[in-house]
């Protein structure tokens, strides 16, 4: 590759708004790592789809909300592309629909902890050593962390904390030009989103922002490439909630 070409990770890349971002930003010219946790299949079809397109990528097996994983990825798109430039933090999990604060139990806590809010810190920690100066990180949350929604309540903490770290790490990356911001997604027609939902649930969301409908993937890739483009340079450690007027 050459050698002043940019290189993203995106973690939870091989699906949903995550493969949309992997295929925007290789469009902008980004080399990009593709994480994945189980979805090998998919992740391998993404990278055929940007090679065949003239990009290039990778795909890794890393579980983010492992340390030492995510180590390794950052580590393995250093040696494939000699550089990290960009880190979009978009893997998470959400919570079942209803489950309230009172029925949470330990495990779906503790994976949501570990995932959402772990995860996105071990990434951000490794860019902060890692990323190139001038280098863009994105993370990603929810316009739920803002409407503080029952039934949402241990997935709408971990975003508020990942939004905390955002603005956190943006100060402390003082000096070296690099941006840290959030993109906080409304209602996606995602398989992750649509799982379980009745078409009443759907109706409901589609109608609850101006534009009645729901966001498509393409629609949060779009606002993520714009912050990691030089364009995007003057916003840093804010949070873009990109759900077409909801909130």
């Amino acid at each position: 590759m050459a050698q002043d070409k940019k290189v993203a990770i995106v973690t939870g890349g091989s699906r949903g708004i995550g493969r949309e971002i992997a295929l925007e930003l290789s469009k902008d010219g980004f080399a990009v790592v593709i994480n994945y946790a189980q979805n090998v299949d998919e992740a391998e079809s993404l990278k055929k789809q940007i090679e065949g397109a003239g990009g290039e990528a990778l795909a890794v097996k890393a579980d983010i909300g492992e340390s030492k994983d995510v180590t390794r990825l950052f580590d393995e798109a250093i040696a494939r592309f000699g550089r990290v430039d960009a880190l979009v933090n978009n893997a998470g999990i959400i919570t079942p629909d209803g489950m309230t604060v009172q029925k949470t139990t330990d495990d779906w806590a503790e994976r949501t902890v570990k995932i959402n809010l772990l995860g996105s810190f071990y990434a951000m920690r490794e860019a902060a050593e890692k990323i190139k100066d001038g280098g863009r990180i994105v993370n990603l949350s929810s316009s739920l962390a803002k409407m503080r929604a029952p039934g949402y309540g241990i997935y709408s903490a971990t975003k508020s904390a990942v939004e905390t770290l955002t603005s956190t790490l943006a100060k402390e990356m003082r000096g070296r030009n690099v941006t840290v911001n959030v993109v906080g997604p409304g209602p996606v027609a995602t398989d992750l989103f649509l799982k379980g939902k009745t078409e009443e649930q759907i109706k409901f969301f589609s109608a609850a922002n101006p534009m009645q409908r729901l966001g498509t993937p393409q629609d949060i890739a779009k606002v993520v490439a714009f912050l990691l483009s030089d364009g995007g340079g003057w916003i840093n450690g804010q949070t873009v909630y990109a759900n077409g007027g909801m909130i």
